[in-house]
């Protein structure tokens, strides 16, 4: 082929690219609903601070979790939306300093409702990176023992935890494929602290618990 033909060729499928890429598959507009479904890991980056009155070296640690996530999007503006995210999460608690020898000392169950104020920088762009921060409120359910910890303990134990009240980040993207399917991309940060009771044999043990997870998640998306 000759080299003329040969650049002009290249050229032009640089162009198409090009032109693939800048053609808006999914324009959001205002009063659009957006409508996610991912897959989450939940990843805690924090433990307790110690363990009252009297296992104060003994500490209390979250492990990760991947769980289904569904969140709902509203546009207020072009760039403008709010996020509902709604997913709950099961989540063993390990035993860290003095009582690691535990291994699992209980479980419990997260319900993490979170609303986010977003600002959507390319909304009529295949490629829409967003950034979002707001409030998350999280109910604790379904906490329990776990053997060791009553087997440590000298018998029944019942383990409960407070709900948390917290502030959240995100940081994501949406990928659109035509005018109302995407894929998503999403890193979120919740600030989530709750107090911990440990009762057995009529003492009360209590402890800070910080959870504060780093959130990943992937999935797709569908415009309204």
């Amino acid at each position: 082929m000759p080299s003329g033909i040969k650049r002009l060729t290249v050229l032009g499928a640089c162009l198409a690219v090009a032109t693939a890429l800048a053609t808006p598959a999914m324009a959001a507009e205002a009063g659009d609903w957006l409508v996610r479904a991912r897959a989450i890991g939940v990843v805690p980056t924090s433990e307790s601070d110690g363990i009252t009155p009297d296992l104060t070296t003994g500490k209390l640690q979250a492990q990760p979790a991947v769980v289904p996530e569904l969140d709902f999007t509203y546009m207020a503006t072009e760039n403008i939306g709010f996020e509902l995210i709604l997913a709950t999460t099961e989540h063993d608690v390990k035993g860290r300093g003095s009582i690691a020898g535990l291994g699992k000392v209980a479980d419990t169950w997260l319900l993490p409702p979170t609303l986010l104020v977003q600002w959507h920088f390319l909304p009529k762009s295949r490629f829409n990176p967003y950034i979002g921060a707001g409030i998350n409120y999280t109910i604790t359910y379904g906490e329990d023992a776990s053997q060791s910890l009553e087997s440590a303990l000298g018998g029944p134990t019942k383990v409960s935890l407070d709900n948390s009240l917290g502030w959240a980040v995100q940081a994501g993207m949406d990928i659109g494929i035509d005018d109302h399917w995407f894929v998503n991309v999403d890193v979120k940060y919740i600030d989530m602290s709750m107090d911990a009771r440990i009762k057995s044999g009529g003492v009360t043990r209590k402890d800070d618990v910080d959870i504060n997870p780093i959130i990943a998640g992937v999935g797709i998306g569908y415009r309204f």
